[in-house]
């Protein structure tokens, strides 16, 4: 088994994808005609996006992220954590905290997205000696 994709529920999905592609760089892989799915070039798991008006539609109830109270993250994983932060907070994301080196060899930043979810920035794990 394999982690295929994440789907986000959203109000705007077409919105949601190009703040992902101005704050962060990735591609738009295609949005339905109906404008209610959409998905990110994110790799082998594809970062996706319905709408919440969908999704009440299929009878589920999808809630909203609770910024104060945060239960899931996305990780996008660079180099360079500082400039991709900066780039983030200039397209719109809300800065939660800037790059700071943490004690296990990684740099993180964390931004909150337009839709209220939290995105980690971060470098690859080096080795400590």
């Amino acid at each position: 088994m394999k982690l295929r994709y994440t789907i986000l529920y959203v109000d705007d999905v077409a919105a949601s994808l190009d703040f992902y592609g101005a704050a962060f760089g990735i591609q738009r892989r295609m949005l339905h005609e109906s404008g209610d799915y959409g998905e990110l070039d994110t790799g082998a798991t594809t970062l996706s996006f319905s709408s919440r008006r969908l999704m009440t539609e299929l009878g589920k109830a999808p809630g909203r992220p609770d910024p104060a109270h945060p239960v899931f993250e996305i990780a996008f994983e660079t180099d360079e954590v500082a400039a991709a932060h900066a780039r983030a907070v200039a397209a719109g994301a809300e800065d939660v905290q800037p790059p700071q080196a943490m004690p296990w060899g990684q740099v993180t930043a964390y931004v909150r997205d337009r839709d209220g979810f939290l995105v980690e920035i971060c470098s690859p794990v080096t080795e400590q000696p």
